[in-house]
């Protein structure tokens, strides 16, 4: 991988998970860098999906990017249920 496919990894990953955690009612207390973690993740897995259904992968496809979008609702929704909430003081 290239540093190029990396950050645009990263770039994407920020972009996906900030739409899942968009989706997901209520307040979540996970940090930012967590959101984009769950989103680089998101976006390998809902590519892996969308090709073990046959949809193509290739370039931009919008039913690889909803894909992309439900799995990050389901991680932050997995993560902000096991992350412990911040403190307020």
């Amino acid at each position: 991988m290239t540093i190029g496919g990396i950050v645009s990894a990263v770039v994407l990953g920020a972009v996906v998970g900030a739409l899942g955690r968009l989706i997901v009612p209520g307040r979540q207390s996970m940090p930012a860098w967590l959101t984009v973690l769950v989103g680089i993740v998101a976006a390998f897995a809902g590519t892996g999906l969308c090709a073990m259904v046959g949809l193509r992968t290739s370039g931009w496809n919008f039913w690889e990017t909803i894909f992309q979008v439900g799995v990050a609702a389901a991680g932050v929704c997995a993560v902000a249920a096991f992350w412990p909430p911040r403190s307020h003081r």
